[in-house]
This record gives structure tokens, sequence and C-alpha cells, in this order.
């Protein structure tokens, strides 16, 4: 696959992934792909967990599942991420960022733009939709056959000096190289975030894989071959808008937008 096209293609897998176990030469590939990434001079801080034994997944599953159905019940997820929130097309095509509702139960619909407010809180606790996240959650967590943590050396991530703006960078470089080496390997990549959100559910995952001291666990991701029906979970959005040059990019200053190509949309 040519550089461009696997760019264009990347995506976020949001639905389930084939049964089928990650090869070892394709594991191999993406931590190759990592390792050519570039890092503040050649420091490489980036260790990563290659995550295939059985019950350990399913373990990270509940964390997964729980602290999805957690983040829903409470309100917090749509407090703090409402501003990526997209309802109506016209809006996303406007806006051309954040993440559109376009699947949804049919029970829900009348309320999604209720969903700010705290009656429409209670609306969504009601039909279970906590619950049915939750569950989805924990199911795509435990049917995908690779699951990645990547961390960074302490010796290098120091987040009140350079060092530690500087590997993020670095390992932000590496996670883009597996994620662009997925799409050409015909995988897709999703990262497992809800468990962030409760620290004690992350400090859980780093004890169960074992993280030592010397290194701090950054992201955590689920990775497989790609079905071919591409079923979607119950509740789904699409991400694929991308903003026009002139919103955010600027010729010599930043008083001047960029023209955009003749043509744009």
């Amino acid at each position: 696959m040519e550089l461009r096209d696997a760019i264009l293609r990347r995506s976020t897998t949001n639905g389930p992934f084939k049964p089928d176990p990650v090869s070892l030469e394709h594991q191999h590939r993406l931590m190759e792909a990592a390792a050519r990434a570039p890092s503040h001079f050649n420091s490489q801080p980036w260790r990563f967990v290659l995550i295939t034994e059985d019950a350990l997944r399913q373990q990270i599953a509940e964390i997964a599942g729980e602290t999805m159905q957690g983040l829903m019940a409470g309100g917090k997820f749509f407090t703090r991420y409402k501003r990526y929130f997209r309802f109506s097309q016209a809006e996303m095509s406007e806006r051309r960022d954040g993440i559109f509702i376009d699947k949804l139960p049919g029970p829900l619909r009348p309320f999604v733009k209720h969903v700010f407010s705290e009656t429409g809180q209670k609306v969504v606790n009601k039909l279970g939709v906590p619950k049915t996240l939750g569950s989805d959650n924990r199911k795509l967590v435990a049917g995908s056959p690779l699951l990645l943590a990547a961390m960074l050396t302490k010796e290098e991530y120091l987040p009140d000096q350079l060092s530690g703006f500087y590997s993020l960078l670095g390992l932000g470089m590496a996670i883009e190289n597996i994620w662009l080496t997925t799409t050409d390997l015909g995988m897709g990549i999703q990262f497992i975030s809800t468990p962030m959100e409760f620290p004690e559910a992350w400090a859980e995952l780093a004890k169960l894989i074992a993280v030592p001291p010397e290194l701090e666990l950054i992201a955590m991701y689920r990775l497989g071959y790609l079905p071919d029906d591409g079923k979607r979970p119950n509740i789904d959005w699409t991400s694929n808008h991308r903003k026009k040059l002139s919103q955010y990019v600027f010729r010599n200053t930043c008083h001047t937008p960029e023209a955009d190509p003749e043509g744009t949309l």
C-alpha cells in the first residue's frame, strides 16, 4: 500500500474484529513500525506489551466494560465530552470535527438532544444505555485477539521537564506508525480509553500486566483483523469528516487562512 493511501484510509475501528489470532509476523511488523518513529536524541522511550493470553484479555475486558458503564451512568462522560458530539449531518458538515452519533436504538432517538441535561441522563439510565454500552465494550475488548499496552520510561517521561513532552510526542508518532501499519495489514485498532477515567481502574490494569516502577502505563489499544461484514455496535458514531484547509492552515502568519483548493466542498 502507498503511504498516502494508508494515511487517507486510516480510521478507528468501533466494531468487532475477526476471532483469528494476529500472526506473530504481523505483531512484530507493528513493533518494527513503532521502533522507526523519531524520538528525542534517539532515546526510544517507548515500551510495549503484546497481550494475547485469553484469561488476561478477559480480565482487561471486564475493567473496560465496568468503566464504560460507570462513566455513562454517572453523567461524567456527557459532561466532560459534550463539545465533541454532533447530532445532525448538517452540524457535522459545518464543524467538520467531533463525532456524529448516527446509530442509536429506536427508543433512545427522541431523547438524544437532551442527553446533556439532568432529565436526559435519567432517561439514558432508565433505558439501560450505560449497561448496553458497558456490555458492548466488554465484548469488543474480550473479542479482540490482540491488546497492546504502551508505556514510557520514567527516565525520559518527566512531566515537569521538556523530556516529558518529547517522550509523549515520540510515543504518539510511534502509535501513529502502528496505526498506519494496521491499515496496510488489513487490521483495525481502537483506543481502550474508559479505564483511564478512573485512576483505580488504570492502576489495576497496570498491576495486571505487571508494569514495573521504572515504567509509566500511558495507553492501551485493542487490535485485530477486520471482518468482512463490518458489523457496528448497538450505539455507534462516525468521525470521518475533516476540516477544510482554511479552517486549520494559515499562510505566513495566523492572520491569513490558507485558501481552499478549487472544488472543495
